[in-house]
């Protein structure tokens, strides 16, 4: 198995940045995970243990308090009804997700920061395994935010609470939770089977149907797929940027800066958190994600291996 992945990896060398990066993944998890035939559409909570994957090391956790910004991308033709970490099978058509530490399942709220369109997704896979992407949504996901053509945009990820937490729970009395995510952007709600099983009677249980012809949907792979709603937020101003490091000491911070003088301008952008000013080291803005790829790459050759690209 392992000389089949290394393999695989040294094919992508000749493909491009978006092949590179599908099949890698896709190298990663059937390396790490046991055959399709062992797929279920059961609900399956899982949380998973600490891996590494590129020299980075990831520590998968239970939360029901997240929210960061980087830039996303999106899998698609090469993973469709392949199996997933969560075992459940991959289907481009729904609106799902991979996340890297979030549990298995959880909703988000996934913004393009570009165009201003948000949507919810449900996260039953890991990834993505490329340096410097926070998310990988499906290609139906990726449709809805209008970022297939530009395959990444900046994005902003926000866990929803309430909801992650019923469906987690849902998913541990092994309901499938398949759909939260549809309801959740054509009506705000679970579906009220997910709601009483999940233990959440407080939320208002509003039913939704997945087949009808007063449902708006498309009809792929000879299944039907309602068609969610996007919600369109305010566009504010954003920039990329390559975050090396991060101290409570401004000195430090200073002399990392030193430091990077032979990769570029870096920055110190001092912040407050809890109360205590954090100085982050930063080199940016970068005027698109192939520059900030390129930094990253230089900053980590530098010896940097923490260093990550951040949207602000």
């Amino acid at each position: 198995m392992m000389k089949r992945f290394f393999l695989l990896a040294l094919t992508m060398m000749s493909l491009s940045a978006c092949s590179e990066v599908e099949l890698f993944s896709h190298a990663v998890k059937t390396s790490r995970e046991p055959a399709v035939g062992s797929v279920t559409q059961q609900g399956t909570f899982k949380v998973g243990k600490t891996y590494t994957v590129l020299g980075q090391t990831y520590t998968p956790r239970e939360t029901y308090s997240f929210s960061e910004t980087g830039i996303a991308s999106w899998y698609g033709p090469g993973f469709h009804k392949g199996r997933t970490a969560s075992g459940e099978v991959y289907d481009k058509y729904e609106m799902t997700a991979a996340h890297r530490t979030l549990q298995m399942p959880s909703l988000v709220r996934v913004t393009n920061l570009d165009n201003g369109r948000s949507v919810i997704v449900r996260v039953n896979d890991r990834g993505p395994f490329k340096r410097g992407r926070v998310i990988d949504v499906s290609k139906r996901a990726a449709e809805m935010l209008g970022m297939i053509g530009t395959g990444t945009a900046k994005v902003r990820i926000d866990l929803l609470p309430v909801e992650s937490r019923i469906i987690a729970e849902a998913a541990k009395t092994g309901m499938s939770t398949k759909g939260a995510e549809v309801a959740m952007n054509q009506t705000g709600r679970l579906p009220d089977e997910i709601i009483r099983a999940g233990g959440g009677g407080a939320l208002q249980p509003v039913s939704i149907q997945t087949a009808s012809a007063n449902v708006p949907g498309h009809v792929a792979g000879g299944n039907f797929y309602p068609d969610p709603v996007v919600t369109q937020m305010p566009v504010t101003p954003s920039q990329i940027y390559v975050q090396v490091g991060a101290f409570g000491s401004q000195e430090n911070a200073q002399k990392l800066v030193s430091r990077l003088a032979s990769v570029g301008q870096a920055t110190v952008y001092p912040s407050n958190m809890a109360g205590r000013t954090i100085y982050r080291v930063r080199l940016g803005p970068l005027d698109s994600v192939n520059r900030a790829d390129n930094v990253l790459s230089r900053v980590i050759a530098a010896g940097h291996n923490d260093a990550i690209i951040t949207v602000q």
